[in-house]
């Protein structure tokens, strides 16, 4: 997509710019910060390591940055000035060391430190006349107690803007109305005024060192020197004349943008709610909706139809707007649930489920059951339910020719199947929604099904072969596409296929690259798979304290989410079988039970019963007929739900147990059982393993 195409056009100059000489960029106010923007910013943090770039980053304390763990990072805290440096600041401004004992006092006490309160209030007393210069020193020309002292610096800037002439202070109200930055095309569009007299204003704020320009005129743009004046001056502007002006704003910008107005949808959307013109708001919010669902940005998507819904929502409850809002809170729950917000997915339909039904609305119908089916399969784990809306959506779905609805809710079907172990069905219904994104040409859509059909119907069946083969053909086309939603499900399909494979390497290449992306865009459930899949890998490999921080996170963040609590039962019993590797014995033995009674996904059954035999089996000598236990349930769940891979592993387990207690035939029998499932699976890795293992014992 496009987004991606620029934020990597804009790396490759940063990266090419640097190999010619050091690179410094500056990023002011990142507690303003827009999602895409953010998204750049991330994007130069992965990439400048090595680079010769430094990248400065100014925002206040409420901002929450990702990086903070970056070894190339540092973070400067900003504290009040001390007395000693206020005055220096101070002597700087006044440029002379010459200033009377009661000046100095006067501001260290206003000012309490702050560089820009100190500057502006230094202003402030020139313009009051309050202070004056006598030769080489200042001195008060006026009793302090005579006259209003500003006293804080939203006192102090109103001061400086009271006191300016009445047109350039409305010149200054409507460009903090705009925003921070604004063009002069714009403002004069808005306040109408002749070109000498608008001119002349913006020259006596320039002069006051209100507003900086920027550019050649008539093309040039005015900034506000310090984002608090903006915001000070916009406040204290009456609510009926600030609505005024964003009407106001609002229409310039169509006027002038009317080739272009696409690029300026978000700010209309804006303008016209905070101008209480909802009908307009609305509409520009919904095509901004649309233009960053086409950019395949979710997360803007979702905002500026959460936005759509509120102005929707503030109209007249006509027929009409009610059909509307059923469209917004449908599109919101579809957004919602494609980055895995089902919970905010469910509440953002559940207002208008039962006016849908009435209105027989089919085209909103099908969506709101492919969302409903997606909640219960993912937060309530209700398979009937699950399969009874899915089945639902599809029938709509066809009727009404939506094709949205046929590929998600085929896809999420499809899920929920290979999470029940009905692996053909899962098969049928993932392969028609990879056939319907072949038949659109949608690139990322072919390869995230293809991706998922790997991850959610070949993976829990055991076909590892067929695994590995879809999931890296899923990537490829990814990468091919550019974008970065695919990219993300691609790294860690491909990361699972590996450790099917055995191949802990290349796994955990994969999945760190997946999990990477994941942190960066906020694409939740799938951060959970690659750390589960991480914590797995590490076991594999012998770092038992790594395996236990993976589970942990992978478990913690479902948890966070409200998703999936089997899969959080099975990471809380996985976290405890690196713990217990890990030589660490704080463990509740019986609350690994509950976890699996309490578990409704068949494909996790075994898998959850074989880590429990294991963590008896390495407890203590004390478990190991309830290990032995525990290693049967997993292969009877296992045979009877078909999950081919872990019945393997299971028999891998029980010739450990065989091992321990020195049975060589049983030890000999069981790893070639393993041996001969895994090599079915196409799980060479493990195979090669398994089968070094029993050649020690033949």
């Amino acid at each position: 997509p496009k987004k991606d195409r620029i934020i990597e056009a804009i790396k490759r100059i940063v990266l090419k710019a640097s190999e010619i000489r050091p690179l410094i960029i500056a990023f002011e106010d990142l507690h303003w910060i827009d999602k895409s923007s953010e998204d750049v910013l991330r994007s130069h943090l992965e990439s400048i390591p090595g680079a010769r770039v430094l990248l400065i980053f100014t925002y206040r304390p409420e901002f929450v940055h990702t990086w903070g763990a970056k070894s190339y990072h540092n973070q400067l805290t900003l504290h009040r000035l001390s007395n000693r440096e206020s005055l220096e600041l101070v002597t700087h401004i006044f440029g002379t060391k010459e200033i009377e004992k009661d000046i100095e006092e006067l501001i260290l006490e206003k000012t309490e430190g702050v560089p820009f309160f100190i500057e502006e209030f230094i202003k402030s007393l020139k313009d009051l006349k309050i202070i004056e210069r006598k030769d080489n020193s200042y001195g008060l020309s006026k009793d302090i107690q005579q006259v209003t002292i500003p006293s804080t610096i939203q006192d102090v800037i109103m001061a400086r803007v009271d006191s300016l002439p009445e047109r350039a202070k409305e010149v200054l109200q409507t460009g903090s109305v705009i925003e921070r930055e604004f063009s002069y095309l714009l403002i004069n569009r808005v306040t109408g005024l002749p070109e000498k007299e608008l001119l002349s204003h913006l020259s006596i704020l320039k002069d006051a060192e209100l507003l900086y320009e920027r550019g050649i005129y008539p093309q040039s743009h005015y900034i506000f020197k310090h984002a608090l004046t903006r915001e000070v001056v916009y406040d204290s502007i009456l609510a009926k004349r600030k609505k005024k002006f964003h009407e106001e704003i609002g229409n310039a910008i169509e006027e002038l943008n009317r080739d272009s107005l696409s690029e300026h949808y978000e700010v209309l959307s804006e303008h016209y709610l905070l101008s209480e013109n909802y009908l307009k708001s609305a509409e520009y919010s919904r095509m901004a909706g649309r233009k960053a669902e086409k950019a395949v940005s979710f997360n803007d998507a979702i905002a500026y139809t959460k936005k759509r819904v509120t102005s929707l929502e503030r109209l007249t409850q006509t027929e009409d707007v009610e059909k509307q809002i059923i469209d917004a809170r449908t599109v919101l729950g579809l957004y919602t649930a494609q980055m895995n917000y089902f919970v905010d997915a469910k509440e953002a339909i559940d207002p208008i489920i039962d006016l849908a039904i009435r209105q027989n609305y089919k085209k909103r119908l099908c969506q709101i059951y492919t969302i409903l089916g997606a909640y219960y399969w993912s937060v309530e784990e209700n398979y009937p339910e699950v399969f009874k809306a899915f089945e639902e959506a599809l029938k709509i779905s066809e009727e009404a020719k939506d094709i949205v609805s046929l590929v998600l809710a085929s896809s999420w079907c499809g899920y929920a199947l290979g999470y029940n172990c009905e692996f053909e069905k899962s098969i049928e219904y993932l392969q028609r929604a990879v056939d319907i994104n072949i038949a659109v040409k949608n690139l990322w859509g072919i390869a995230v099904t293809k991706s998922n059909l790997a991850y959610h119907s070949y993976w829990p069946h055991g076909r590892i072969d067929l695994q590995f083969k879809t999931s890296e053909e899923g990537l490829q086309i990814a990468e091919e596409s550019g974008d970065v939603y695919s990219k993300v499900i691609g790294y860690i399909s491909q990361g699972s296929s590996c450790y099917g494979k055995g191949l802990p390497e290349e796994a955990e290449k994969y999945l760190m690259r997946g999990l990477k992306f994941c942190e960066r865009f906020k694409i939740l459930g799938w951060d959970a798979a690659a750390q589960y899949f991480l914590g797995e890998t590490y076991f594999e490999m012998g770092d038992f304290q790594k395996s236990k921080e993976y589970f942990e996170k992978g478990m913690l963040a479902l948890e966070c989410y409200r998703l999936f609590p089997s899969w959080v039962g099975f990471g809380k019993v996985a976290l405890t079988r690196s713990k217990v590797m890990n030589e660490e014995k704080d463990v509740n033995l019986e609350s690994l039970y509950v976890h699996s009674r309490n578990n409704k996904v068949k494909a996790a059954e075994g898998w959850i019963q074989r880590h429990i035999g294991e963590i008896l089996l390495n407890f203590d000598d004390l478990h190991t007929s309830e290990a032995e236990h525990w290693i049967q349930k997993a292969i009877e769940s296992d045979q009877r739900n078909r999950t081919m891979f872990h019945l393997g592993k299971d028999y891998a387990l029980y010739a450990e147990l065989f091992k321990r207690k020195g049975d060589r035939l049983k030890v000999q029998e069981n790893l070639g059982k393993a041996i001969e499932i895994l090599k079915e699976c196409g799980a060479d890795g493990w195979v090669e393993k398994y089968e070094k293992e029993l050649a020690q014992f033949l």
